[in-house]
C-alpha cells in the first residue's frame, strides 16, 4: 500500500492530502520502463563484449584452444627428445661409422638446413597462434629432413660395411697349410740361394715343407683363374683372383681339387702338396700379388696364426737359406 502524503495549507491553517495526478503517474511509469530497458540494453552490450559472460559455444571453443595449446607444448617436448636422440645418432654416424669406412662426414649445415623458395607456411598465418603453429611446423619439417638424410647415410654405411666385409674375406689372410701338417717353413720371401744353380736369387714367395698329399687351402675368397701346368717352374699350380688387386698362387702341387672358373671361399680345400715343376723336394710354394706386384706373404697371416706362431715363422722366414725351388 502506497504512503499517503500531505501538505500544509497556510490559508486554511490545516494539512491537506496530496492527490497524485494520473498523467504525472503514467509519465513516471513510462520513464521508469524506458530507463530500465535502456539500462538493460547497455548492460547486455557490455556483457557481450567482455569475458564476464560467455556462451556455451564460447566456453567450448575456449577449452578447445587451451587443449590445443597443451598438445602443442607436449609436441614440442617430444620434438626436443627426438632432436636429442637424432643428434646422438648423427654424431656417431659422422665420428664412428663414416670415419671407420673412410666416408666423408655429412656437415650440420646440410643435415639441419631449412627449406628455401616459396613460403611453405603462408596458409598457417593470420591466426591468433600462427607464430607457434609455424614454428612447430618448421621444426617438424627439419626433423623429417634430418631423418631422411640419416636414413640415406645408414643405407650408404650398410653398403660400405658389406663391401668392407667382402674385402676382408677376399684378402689372402690365412696360412695355406695347417700348422699340424707342416714339417717346417723352409724358406721365406727375399734373396735366397737357388737350389740348382747355388746363385743368389730373389725368392718371391714362401716355401712350406710338408709330405706329398698334404691338403692346401684357399687363403681368401675368390675365383680360380688357373689350375694347370702351363707356367714355367711352378709345375701344377693354382691361381686365385681375390679382387681388389689381390691374387694368390699355390705351386708344385701333386693334384687339384678345383678347376678354372670355380669360386672358392677362404679355407676351402683346393689341392695337395707335391713336387712338380722346378722343385727339389715336396713343398708348397706360396705367393701373394697386389696390383701385379709380388709382395711378402708374411704380411697376410693375421687370420690363422697366434702371436707366438707368427714370431717363430718370421724368424725362419728372415733366414737367408736355400729355397726349395
Amino acid at each position: 500500500m502506497s504512503k499517503v502524503k500531505y501538505y500544509y495549507d497556510p490559508d486554511t491553517l490545516s494539512y491537506r492530502k496530496i492527490e497524485p495526478q494520473k498523467s504525472k503517474r503514467y509519465r513516471n511509469i513510462t520513464f521508469f520502463i524506458l530507463g530500465s530497458c535502456l539500462f538493460g540494453f547497455l548492460a547486455l552490450i557490455v556483457l557481450l563484449n567482455t569475458n564476464l559472460v560467455n556462451t556455451p559455444r564460447e566456453l567450448s571453443l575456449s577449452r578447445e584452444v587451451k587443449n590445443y595449446e597443451l598438445q602443442y607444448e607436449l609436441l614440442n617436448k617430444k620434438m626436443e627428445q627426438i632432436e636429442e636422440v637424432l643428434g646422438n645418432i648423427e654424431d656417431r654416424d659422422n665420428n664412428i661409422y663414416r670415419l671407420y669406412f673412410e666416408a666423408n662426414p655429412i656437415p650440420d649445415e646440410q643435415r639441419k638446413a631449412g627449406f628455401g623458395g616459396i613460403n611453405r607456411y603462408k596458409s598457417l598465418e593470420g591466426f591468433n597462434n600462427s607464430e607457434m603453429i609455424v614454428s612447430t611446423t618448421k621444426r617438424l619439417d627439419i626433423i623429417k629432413k634430418q631423418i631422411a638424410i640419416q636414413s640415406k647415410s645408414l643405407d650408404e654405411i650398410t653398403k660400405l660395411a658389406e663391401e668392407k666385409e667382402k674385402l676382408l674375406m677376399s684378402i689372402p689372410a690365412i696360412q695355406p697349410i695347417n700348422n699340424e701338417d707342416l714339417k717346417r717353413m723352409a724358406s721365406g720371401y727375399g734373396w735366397r740361394s737357388d737350389p740348382f744353380t747355388k746363385a743368389r736369387k730373389m725368392h718371391y714367395g714362401m716355401d712350406f715343407t710338408a709330405p706329398k698329399g698334404t691338403p692346401v687351402y684357399a687363403s681368401g675368397d675368390g675365383k680360380i683363374t688357373r689350375a694347370d701346368n702351363n707356367s714355367s717352374g711352378y709345375g701344377k699350380h693354382i691361381r686365385i683372383e681375390h679382387g681388389y688387386g689381390y691374387l694368390s698362387l699355390y705351386a708344385h702341387l701333386s693334384q687339384y681339387n678345383v678347376k678354372s672358373g670355380q669360386k672358392v671361399k677362404r679355407g676351402d680345400l683346393i689341392g695337395f702338396v707335391g713336387s712338380t715343376g722346378r722343385s727339389e723336394a715336396p713343398h708348397l710354394h706360396y705367393e701373394v700379388w697386389k696390383d701385379n706386384d709380388r709382395i711378402n706373404p708374411m704380411n697376410f697371416y693375421y687370420g690363422s696364426l697366434s702371436p707366438e706362431e707368427f714370431e717363430n715363422m718370421l724368424k725362419f722366414a728372415n733366414q737367408e737359406n736355400q729355397s726349395l725351388d
